[in-house]
């Protein structure tokens, strides 16, 4: 089952370099969304593949809980 895992930038680019990154590790891209109004980056992927999205977003200083 997936999991919305939810991230916040600061700006566009931070937003734009992580995406490229998610994409680059062959997350596919249909499963990366950015809200620029709320300012949140949401990757859908299965729970146990969450941990490099959270590496992934340490390394952009984007923010999660």
């Amino acid at each position: 089952m997936g999991k919305a895992i939810n991230g916040k930038f600061q700006s566009m680019d931070q937003a734009r370099n992580t995406r490229d990154d998610l994409i680059g590790s062959e997350i596919p891209q249909d499963r990366i969304f950015i809200d620029k109004d709320e300012q949140i980056i949401r990757v859908m992927l299965p729970a146990e593949e969450a941990r490099e999205v959270y590496e992934i977003f340490d390394r952009h200083g984007v923010t999660y809980n």
